[in-house]
């Protein structure tokens, strides 16, 4: 089986097994690395790690506007922890699947997210509190995928390690993350197959050279590193 993933900027990542999609964070309004709109999204389903603007997609009119165009034009329901569910259902989303660190959602047949911890913040334009942050370890097409949010560098990636990943989708744009050394350190710890960076080049603050990174990767792990512009695809066979 195969899994593709599309990178749309920033930490949103859309995962598509030739049947069913995912898309994981979407932010795409205010997204100044690529040109996508919510409304050309077509999706089977979302997964949120927390629930910060750059995260579920806020906009002028609303502090999850993206999140919520999608669920509403797709009729997808929304994966994720207990209070960013309540507070969507609020929003007039009719499907919300609530998880918390340690507890595992099935969509269907086609997918499965397991809640990780993730150490950040979360709440929501609006002030709302959005809960406990996570990492999200997701199997789909076949593959063991691992989104790890906004997070700092933990000594328990061993224990998601030992999920045998396929790829890891690791931040390393620093200040709000965790920056480039650390997640080689994070890497050694999950020990994909394949890795990923995420939430980098976005703003001023968190501008990487992916490139060095990539070679560090090489170097350091024995993880394949995969980097792109945002917008590509890769397929993992």
């Amino acid at each position: 089986m195969a899994l593709t993933f599309t990178w749309l900027g920033h930490s949103t990542l859309l995962l598509d097994d030739g049947t069913n999609a995912l898309i994981i964070d979407p932010f795409l309004t205010n997204n100044p690395l690529l040109d996508v709109t919510a409304e050309s999204i077509e999706v089977d389903a979302i997964a949120l790690t927390h629930a910060h603007g750059d995260h579920t997609g806020m906009t002028e009119d609303s502090p999850a506007g993206d999140t919520l165009t999608i669920a509403k034009n797709n009729n997808a329901p929304i994966v994720c922890n207990f209070e960013i569910g309540n507070w969507f259902s609020g929003q007039g989303v009719e499907s919300v699947m609530q998880g918390n660190p340690g507890g595992t959602i099935n969509v269907g047949d086609w997918c499965s997210i397991k809640f990780t911890q993730a150490f950040h913040s979360s709440s929501f334009a609006d002030g709302s509190y959005g809960g406990q942050p996570n990492g999200l370890i997701i199997s789909m097409g076949g593959k063991k995928v691992y989104h790890a949010g906004d997070t700092n560098l933990f000594s328990d990636m061993t224990l998601i390690g030992e999920e045998g990943l396929d790829i890891a989708f690791v931040p390393i744009g620093d200040v709000f993350t965790m920056g480039v050394e650390d997640s080689i350190k994070a890497v050694e710890l999950l020990k994909p197959r394949y890795v990923f960076p995420v939430h980098y080049n976005t703003f001023p603050p968190i501008v990487q050279d992916a490139k060095a990174w990539a070679e560090s990767i090489l170097r350091d792990t024995g993880a394949q590193p995969i980097v792109f512009d945002p917008g590509t695809s890769y397929t993992l066979e």
